[in-house]
């Protein structure tokens, strides 16, 4: 019993499978009619003008209350050190 009714599920699902039209693969691309180029195109000018009515939004810090008040002062740049040599440069390093 048990063999027949897997047999009977393999042919449902057989069955199906072979009814599928086919299935483009990776890279392979239909070729459009001309009412869905200008579809394409007046959807993706649709698309452009909604970006426009987005709003600007500040800057979010999820961490800031973790770090505490003392990240939120503006930190000054540190001057880089420079050290200079009165020896002169040589192709050598020194001993």
């Amino acid at each position: 019993m048990r063999k027949i009714a897997a047999a009977v599920m393999f042919a449902l699902i057989g069955q199906t499978a072979l009814a599928q039209d086919h299935v483009p693969m990776y890279g392979e691309s239909k070729d459009k009619t001309e009412a869905e180029k200008a579809d394409d195109i007046r959807a993706e000018r649709a698309y452009q003008r909604s970006l426009g009515n987005v709003p600007n939004q500040k800057a979010v810090d999820p961490w800031g209350t973790a770090r505490g008040d003392e990240a939120k002062k503006p930190a000054t740049p540190a001057k880089p050190v420079v050290k200079h040599s009165s020896k002169a440069k040589s192709g050598s390093p020194p001993n």
